[in-house]
C-alpha cells in the first residue's frame, strides 16, 4: 500500500471513529423534555400552576370558566400539558391556538401579566430537581 493510501485509510478511520463518538455522545444527552422528568413530571407541574392561578385573585378571573366545568379544566390542563411536552420536544402535539390569539382582546393589564409570571416562574415543589433552561409562552396583549 502506498503511503498516500495508508494516509486516506488512516484519516478515513478517524473521521469514522471521532463521527461515531460524536453520534453516540449525542445520543446519550437527555432531551429537555426528558430532564423535565417527562410527561408525569410536566402533568404535575401544569396541575399545581393552576391549582396556584386558581387561588390568585388578580388573574383567577380569566380561569373561572375553565375552573367550573370539570370537562373544560381537563381539557385545559391537557392543552397546556401538551404545549409545553411538545416544545421541551416531547412527543406531543399541542393542538390549540397560539398565545397571541388565545389572548388577544382579553385586555390583560401589566400588573395581571406581571401576576401571571410571578405565579408561573415560582419553583414548583413537585420536583426537588430544578430544569436547567426554562420554557416560555407568554405574550403580553398590552405591547
Amino acid at each position: 500500500m502506498r503511503t498516500l493510501e495508508k494516509i486516506l485509510l488512516a484519516s478515513t478511520l478517524v473521521m469514522t471513529l471521532s463521527i461515531a463518538a460524536f453520534a453516540g455522545q449525542a445520543a446519550k444527552e437527555k432531551s429537555l423534555y426528558e430532564r423535565l422528568g417527562g410527561k408525569p413530571a410536566i402533568t404535575a407541574v401544569v396541575d399545581a400552576f393552576v391549582t396556584r392561578v386558581a387561588a390568585d385573585a388578580r388573574i383567577n378571573r380569566y380561569f373561572a370558566a375553565a375552573a367550573s366545568d370539570p370537562a373544560r379544566l381537563k381539557a385545559f390542563k391537557g392543552k397546556l400539558v401538551d404545549q409545553i411536552c411538545q416544545a421541551s420536544g416531547g412527543p406531543c402535539t399541542y393542538t390549540g391556538k397560539d398565545m397571541k390569539t388565545a389572548h388577544i382582546g382579553m385586555g390583560i393589564s401589566g400588573a395581571e401579566f406581571d401576576a401571571w409570571s410571578r405565579i408561573s416562574s415560582a419553583r414548583s415543589t413537585v420536583s426537588r430537581s430544578a430544569p436547567t433552561k426554562r420554557i416560555s409562552f407568554s405574550v403580553r396583549s398590552d405591547r
